[in-house]
């Protein structure tokens, strides 16, 4: 795979399945437009394939209930509305797409109520005269000229999205059946306040109810805690629902009005290392809060809320669940007592990652990732069959091999990584590449990244140290308050086992990573340079102490992970050891990246460069911390570029 391989990276999004009807969103990278350009797919459950809708921002289907109807998200190229997002509803059986919305800022995925007619969204809605949207006087406000924000609390921004406070994320309803009918788009106006911002609609089974996520107490002050709360879609206040012991997420309603949500418990109040769980709630009759039962066991079953939400089939609900590397669709029987890993039946996505999955009838199906393809719509009723074959074009590009590695760290303790090869015999230059997170994993889906550096004639090691999420909680949490010790051991365990092969070169190695991954790149650097020919340090944390108030998340991450004595902050700090690097070092940051700010490039490049090294800064405008994975097209093949240079330079 070459950089400019990029633009064949075709990713399914979330499936919508109602009886025969299978929809995808496909999108791809468009260097041309520097954006990500797609629509909607029809999937035949015999492998057939058609265009669905021609435009080409098109995302996330969503199938009535009656299967009368598909809303989806569409967009446009222009400036606010006209560039976000925004609902549209056409009929199963054809016709043209009628536009429901003109949010400033777009919508969220919708969700259908249950008579089919009504739609549940979430938009964020803009202060008058911020973000380009009309002030008092009815004209546009420039950015530059915005009133001053007045911020009293900590969870005043988020990367990727920007300032909160000034834009929550709010409820609406619009009756998408009623629009269809008399081509007249009813007025939205939306249901919850300016407090706090909600997110996860779900309907209540009698659909006189929106189910919401929103942090506890509606908000009142800052927390990273969620609960459950019910809007009345006639109008009124809300209520909480259900209460939960720590995050809540990605509710659903079964059949027989039961919610089943993921949700993670904080363990002395820690945010850090909780894995998510499967958890059922009966929603009380009289109104007043519930709380929910967990179903899944806390120590072997983390299920990845990022997946999707919990889908209910039969007597059992599916989930996706971490589990050594993979992202599996596993079944859990709804009347489970904290049932184990190896209690939950295996639906799909053994050796690979469910990226998303849904079910209708006795009917599933997922988008797969494996090590050679970056997602196929795959049914996994009576066995496996592959629908697609969008990695065609990848293929041909060139894929390489995947090898998985098992060792046994400096304490004896397992170690789990992977090995990509490039062709030839050998022997191949190195990169120890180390993922971010850290309660994060590495997984065996395609992993672009080692693609291109195996095709440029480098051996790739991956890894899930210490700190990854996927194998067990008590692995997750190693590292709290002990970073840059069995984690580092672990990478480098992984690093000798992969050393012992001939065709590798000792000699010749490199360590690079983004994120958590930078910090460790970092303390590799100043703690066993001897190992290494040169760093690539990105996005990293490099120093805790300002990390904690310059971060959109450093104020509550450092205090759990690292702790808050100001001299511990320091010792655990890569740049305390910046004098001990003198290996060639590149430090990469995004001028937007509010989770790993842009200081923490700035400080050690300074460092650097003051104590002498061989050291280069590597800074991308308009870009946050999600740039490897979603950011702008061009960037993302320059950042290809400028790393392959940087490794023919030194390795």
């Amino acid at each position: 795979m070459l950089p400019t391989d990029i633009e064949v990276l075709a990713v399914p999004g979330a499936p919508a399945l109602r009886a025969e009807l299978l929809l995808t969103a496909v999108a791809r990278p468009d260097l041309a437009s520097n954006s990500y350009r797609g629509g909607l797919r029809r999937i035949g459950l015999d492998g057939s394939e058609s265009a669905w809708t021609h435009g080409e921002h098109d995302s996330a289907p969503s199938i009535s209930p009656d299967g009368r109807w598909v809303a989806f998200l569409r967009s446009g190229d222009g400036e606010l509305a006209e560039g976000s997002p925004q609902l549209h509803v056409m009929p199963v059986d054809g016709g043209e797409a009628q536009r429901l919305t003109s949010a400033p800022l777009g919508v969220g995925s919708p969700a259908w109520a249950p008579d089919s007619r009504r739609l549940a969204y979430v938009a964020r809605v803009p202060e008058p005269g911020r973000y380009g949207t009309p002030g008092e006087d009815g004209k546009p406000v420039k950015p530059d000229e915005e009133a001053p924000r007045h911020i009293t609390r900590f969870d005043y921004r988020i990367d990727n999205i920007g300032f909160l406070g000034d834009r929550q994320q709010r409820l609406f309803v619009v009756d998408a059946a009623g629009a269809l009918e008399s081509g007249v788009v009813p007025e939205q106006s939306p249901l919850t306040d300016d407090r706090t911002s909600i997110e996860d609609p779900v309907w209540t089974a009698d659909g006189e109810r929106v189910l919401v996520v929103a942090p506890s107490d509606w908000g009142a002050e800052a927390t990273e805690r969620r609960d459950l709360y019910a809007v009345p879609v006639a109008g009124g206040e809300p209520t909480l629902a259900v209460r939960s012991g720590g995050a809540l997420a990605k509710p659903t309603v079964a059949a027989d009005g039961r919610v089943f949500f993921l949700a993670m418990e904080f363990v002395d109040e820690r945010l850090e290392a909780n894995n998510t769980g499967l958890w059922v709630a009966e929603l009380a009759q009289d109104g007043s809060a519930v709380e929910g039962r967990r179903l899944t066991e806390v120590e072997s079953v983390n299920c990845d809320h990022g997946v999707g939400q919990p889908v209910e089939f039969g007597d059992e609900v599916l989930v996706a669940v971490l589990n050594r590397g993979a992202t599996e669709l596993r079944a859990v029987p709804s009347d489970a007592e904290l049932a184990p890993l190896s209690a939950l039946r295996l639906v799909g996505g053994e050796f690979a990652a469910v990226r998303s999955f849904a079910a209708d009838g006795s009917t599933v199906v997922a988008v797969i990732a494996t090590a050679s393809s970056p997602g196929e719509v795959v049914v996994l009723t009576n066995g496996q069959k592959v629908l697609t074959d969008y990695a065609k074009d990848l293929r041909t590009a060139g894929v390489h091999p995947v090898e998985e590695l098992n060792t046994r760290s400096a304490d004896g303790y397992p170690a789990h990584g992977w090995l990509v090869l490039p062709e030839g015999e050998g022997p191949h230059p190195v990169l120890l590449a180390i993922h971010g997170g850290p309660f994060a994993m590495q997984d065996w889906g395609f992993f672009d990244e080692a693609q291109v550096y195996a095709s440029a004639g480098y051996a790739v090691i991956l890894g899930n140290p210490r700190g990854s999420a996927g194998y067990g909680e008590s692995h997750g949490r190693a590292i709290i308050k002990n970073f840059g010790t069995v984690d580092v051991e672990d990478v480098l365990s992984l690093l000798d086992a992969a050393l012992t092969r001939s065709d590798l070169d000792s000699s010749r190695v490199g360590v690079m990573g983004g994120s958590y991954g930078g910090f460790m790149t970092s303390w590799l650097a100043s703690h066993h340079g001897e190992r290494f020919r040169a760093a690539w340090s990105e996005r990293a944390v490099n120093a805790w102490d300002s990390m904690v108030g310059s971060s959109d998340i450093g104020y509550a991450f450092v205090r759990g992970y690292i702790g808050e004595d100001p001299i511990e902050q320091r010792l655990r700090s890569p740049l305390s050891y910046a004098d001990k690097i003198d290996l060639p070092f590149a430090v990469v940051h995004s001028e937007q990246d509010w989770r790993c700010p842009l200081e923490q490039g700035q400080r050690m490049f300074v460092a650097l460069k003051q104590n002498g090294v061989d050291a280069e800064f590597l800074l991308f405008p308009g870009e946050g911390h999600e740039l490897t994975r979603s950011g702008k097209p061009r960037h993302r093949l320059q950042r290809f570029e400028k790393v392959l240079e940087w490794w023919s330079r030194h390795l």
